[in-house]
């Protein structure tokens, strides 16, 4: 792969694989455009993948996703102002997309506790200025989340709050060049950590040590954090989304389980699997998982440029019974820095569940699957990772689908 040296067996990403700076500022124009559609003075970011969407920067992610501690200010005409949990200016250093940096006035109860007025309204100040000076008159600032409290005092200022959610899913889901690179790299790294659970797969080894691997390996090549801690086994199976346990995995187990991996660069590898372990599947195993391969072939040949949500709804696998009660929450979802827009839901939920749209070039999405009987012994997790292109699909997940 293009920029990863490879040394006694292991990937190393030691310099960047594409002009890291080109895919920063194609990520804030792309979300530019979209305020301009929406007819916006600018936008004002909290979440954590939101921000680093737009301008790169990173400050304890994790951490900082459970308080309103960092946000980024993009003016559709004007500067990008990073507010900062602390004055730690050298965390944004050479990033082409941050114009100026402050140090946010944080307003969450951990840390205001009763001046969280005070300093909500002396953030809604600082909010109101940028509005005023960059906006030419407009009011209008697109807010992909925010509290009660922050809400209110930007509005006691004249900001017309609207949801920024549309306008920074809606960037987010054209990839360029780069960042498909970038992508391919998280996922390289992903499924070598796949190889290296699939090594120690062994009877007695519990779920928790078996999706230890997985995390060990990221970390160790550049990458970040797991989403998720969904692996199961034997008959945890089934129902999906128990997360792993101290449980030791048994001759025979089948083993599933869901990456939802941050890896290096920040990009999402969301890849499903699953595996016997120790002994050849048995019959009800391999039944369970042809069907569920079944599927996701079958989704990935609808896909297309040009397709709507409902097109590809309507003309998708459809789940026998007595399956189909127990189907995966949705059909295909987006992917990039994390889940995104779109998620696709199956015919059987389009009238209570379903939105429409159009797929286009440059999406990147997730194929789901679970087949499991309601009140069945065990079942079978897949997921693959594509590209939507100019004349179909390409694979970005490449681990073999196979039960072993």
């Amino acid at each position: 792969m293009t920029g990863t040296n490879r040394q006694h067996g292991a990937m190393e990403f030691t310099d960047a694989p594409v002009n890291l700076d080109e895919v920063r500022l194609y990520r804030l124009q792309r979300f530019r455009d979209q305020l301009r559609n929406r007819d916006v003075a600018g936008g004002l970011l909290f979440d954590q993948i939101n921000t680093r969407y737009v301008t790169d920067a990173t400050n304890m992610q994790v951490w900082s996703s459970h308080y309103e501690t960092r946000c980024v200010f993009v003016a559709t005409e004007g500067p990008v102002v990073l507010f900062d949990y602390a004055d730690l200016p050298h965390l944004a250093e050479g990033l082409p997309g941050v114009d100026e940096y402050r140090v946010n006035s944080s307003f969450y109860y951990f840390t205001a506790g009763s001046r969280s007025e005070e300093r909500a309204q002396q953030f809604a100040a600082e909010i109101a200025d940028l509005v005023v000076a960059h906006g030419g008159g407009n009011m209008r600032l697109a807010v992909d989340r925010l509290s009660a409290l922050g809400a209110d005092a930007l509005r006691a200022r004249g900001i017309d709050v609207i949801d920024g959610l549309p306008p920074i899913e809606h960037a987010r889901a054209i990839k360029s060049p780069g960042e498909l690179v970038l992508m391919e790299a998280s996922i390289a790294v992903c499924e070598e950590g796949m190889r290296a659970m699939y090594e120690v797969l062994q009877p007695g080894i519990t779920e928790n040590a078996l999706w230890a691997r997985l995390h060990e390996t990221n970390i160790r090549l550049g990458g970040e954090w797991i989403e998720t801690r969904l692996l199961s086994s034997g008959p945890r199976t089934n129902p999906w989304f128990r997360e792993c346990s101290m449980r030791a995995i048994q001759e025979g187990d089948l083993v599933c389980f869901d990456t939802d991996l941050i890896g290096p660069y920040g990009y999402c590898a969301d890849i499903s699997r699953a595996w016997v372990c120790g002994q050849k599947a048995s019959a009800e195993q391999r039944t369970l998982f042809a069907l569920s391969q079944e599927q996701i072939l079958h989704n990935i040949e609808v896909l297309g440029p040009g397709k709507s949500f409902s097109e590809v709804s309507e003309q998708a696998w459809q789940i026998p019974e007595p399956y189909s009660g127990n189907r995966y929450s949705s059909l295909i979802h987006g992917v990039g820095l994390a889940d995104e827009y779109p998620s696709i839901k199956h015919w059987a939920d389009w009238q209570k569940r379903g939105y429409d749209g159009v797929l286009e070039p440059g999406m990147t999405l997730c194929v789901e699957s679970y087949i499991g009987a309601a009140g069945g012994s065990q079942g079978i997790k897949l997921e693959e990772q594509v590209l939507i292109t100019e004349t179909g699909t390409r694979p970005l997940s490449t681990y073999p689908l196979a039960l072993g």
